[in-house]
């Protein structure tokens, strides 16, 4: 019996693990994504299938571990200074995204299902939650993760995560149940909720960094492994102790050491723990879709999903064309958003228990949730034309493979300079630019451009970034970010980074990340004009050398001071104000 026992687990992992990998390469193949893929082989596998693998609950109970280590990764790619900057996305359009979307969805249950108005809020206030385990691996695998419509995304995402208290809350306080007990009041755990990040944060200060910075002296590379997992399930179960999310702990956690020196080591250690739990996840999810509540009323679950997808998909729309967000960025956030939540589970769950709903409806509502996560990779699917904006004046051929070993990002005054020096060397060279007219001039003159965002880490591998040597981002603008610049590092290891900023606050805004060398622009140019003007006075030219590295020394401890502080007023009096004395004066020779 014990051998019996032992072998049930190992048999299970089998049969998980060898369906996962059949369903995902065959979605992947067909370009419908991993989580699909998953969803399905859980399905097939599950008790309402082929029951070759039981006991989904403990399974996703276990498997939760990979949201968890998902929200570490996203906190350590979030700075403080970053997530303080997204604060108004985060309490303005995630407030307004989670109270708006769970009354409009309890509403359409409560009008066109018939149900109690409690249970319609029982059940539709969870249903206005999406699913991050579902729509953050969307991003990053399309690299939009650090983008303004990412942030934006994310942002929603978080205050879902947040208002997982509140829900838990209401629905406590619609309880009919006598027997189950009272839970403690919302604005305690409100307090709890405040009280424990803030312990996260201190721990994360006065323990975990010191910690690492231990472990990095005494160059143990597999206690960076114990240490990581060991922040995350430590995070987590502080959190769970105190009936709240594990999820948000492991971010906040994540934040705390967004800026240490071992964010990378520590995202490359969690990484495939969190690739295999989030796979498990889904599988599990797929072994809960209740089959004979799909089959029992198929018109119903079907109408629900899609009443589902469409109310979120609107409502969020509205908000995105409120927030200033472009029509077709806000039917994305719409539709990428529109699905039910993972969270929902465990609230239809809690709804059942207080004698709010019937279990049978928590089963179908799950079944519901499900269809809809598996209608999302779909809607995006059907819907990218529509999306994407279009090319006018004719198609523009988008960026491909030349086995180019070079590849340049904007092809304005700046990058066809850059461009042309690399060619005059021999060096195979892919552009990339989204100015229509531009790529239509440079057309006329024999140069060959091609249309797309090159901030974009997908467009960039259908660039041949995986094989080029080199990226040099040539662009206006504040369109580079640290995160960003680390992002392209971890895609696209072989190739160096080479990128041109405005001014010194470019610099400072990239300080930190694994960029080759940073040309800032109106320095150089500046200069050259200052040894042009020099020359012109009749300066010696071993006098106009001294100058200009008594400019650059200076700058350089400057710069170097700023670093330090993130202030641009820092060593003010490196700054050359006055003539130095000694120094010789035009025309005295």
């Amino acid at each position: 019996m014990e051998h019996q026992t032992q072998a049930f687990p190992l048999q299970d992992g089998f049969l998980l693990l060898g369906t996962a990998l059949v369903f995902v390469l065959l979605f992947r193949r067909l370009g419908l994504g991993a989580t699909l893929g998953y969803l399905l082989a859980g399905a097939v596998l599950g008790p309402y299938a082929l029951h070759l693998v039981g006991d989904p609950e403990s399974k996703i109970g276990f498997a939760e571990l990979g949201i968890t280590l998902l929200l570490f990764i996203v906190g350590l790619e979030l700075a403080p200074r970053r997530l303080w900057r997204m604060r108004h996305e985060i309490f303005g359009l995630g407030l307004l995204q989670v109270a708006l979307c769970g009354l409009a969805v309890s509403w359409v249950i409560h009008t066109f299902a018939g149900f109690t108005i409690e249970a319609s809020l029982a059940l539709g206030l969870p249903l206005g939650l999406s699913s991050t385990a579902q729509v953050l691996p969307m991003l990053q695998s399309a690299g939009r993760l650090h983008t303004p419509f990412g942030e934006r995304s994310f942002a929603i995402l978080l205050f879902q995560d947040l208002s997982i208290i509140p829900l838990i809350t209401i629905i406590a306080a619609m309880n009919r149940n006598p027997g189950l007990p009272a839970g403690p009041p919302g604005w305690q755990l409100a307090l709890t909720t405040v009280l424990a990040i803030g312990g996260l944060i201190a721990a994360g200060r006065f323990v975990i960094r010191p910690l690492f910075r231990l472990i990095g002296n005494l160059g143990e590379r597999e206690m960076f492994v114990f240490a990581a997992l060991f922040t995350v399930l430590a995070s987590a179960a502080l959190m769970q102790a105190l009936g709240l999310s594990t999820a948000l702990g492991a971010f906040i956690a994540g934040v705390m050491l967004a800026d240490s020196p071992y964010r990378h080591e520590l995202e490359a250690d969690v990484e495939p723990f969190r690739s295999i739990l989030l796979g498990l996840f889904f599988m599990s999810v797929g072994m809960m879709l209740d089959l004979s509540a799909i089959a029992e009323r198929p018109l119903f679950v079907l109408a629900m999903a899609m009443a589902l997808i469409a109310v979120k998909s609107s409502v969020i729309f509205g908000l995105g064309l409120l927030f200033k967000m472009h029509w077709r960025s806000a039917l994305a956030l719409g539709l990428l958003l529109s699905q039910g939540g993972e969270f929902g589970f465990v609230l239809f769950a809690q709804a059942a228990d207080a004698w709010l709903v019937e279990p049978q409806a928590a089963s179908l509502f799950g079944a519901i949730v499900t269809l809809s996560m598996v209608a999302t990779p779909f809607l995006m699917m059907a819907t990218r034309r529509i999306r994407e904006v279009p090319v006018v004046a004719g198609e523009r051929e988008g960026p491909q493979d030349d086995g180019a070993s070079a590849i340049v990002v904007g092809y304005g005054r700046f990058g066809q300079t850059v461009a042309q020096l690399l060619i005059a060397a021999q060096i195979e060279v892919t552009l990339i630019d989204t100015d229509i007219e531009m790529i239509d001039v440079a057309g006329g003159f024999g140069a060959k451009v091609y249309f797309g965002d090159g901030t974009r880490i997908d467009l960039l591998r259908q660039a041949g970034a995986a094989e080029a040597e080199l990226i040099a981002f040539c662009i206006d603008g504040d369109q580079l970010t640290e995160d960003f610049i680390h992002a392209v590092h971890a895609a696209f290891p072989k190739a160096q980074v080479y990128a041109r900023v405005f001014d010194r606050r470019g610099l400072l805004r990239l300080k930190g990340s694994p960029v080759t060398s940073i040309t800032r622009e109106v320095m150089e140019s500046a200069v050259m004009l200052a040894r042009n003007a020099l020359q012109g006075l009749g300066v010696s030219l071993q006098d106009i050398e001294k100058a200009e590295t008594l400019y650059r020394s200076r700058d350089k401890e400057r710069l170097s001071a700023q670093y330090e502080t993130g202030d641009l007023r820092t060593a003010r009096d490196r700054i050359l104000t006055q003539p130095v004395r000694g120094a010789r004066q035009p025309g005295t020779e």
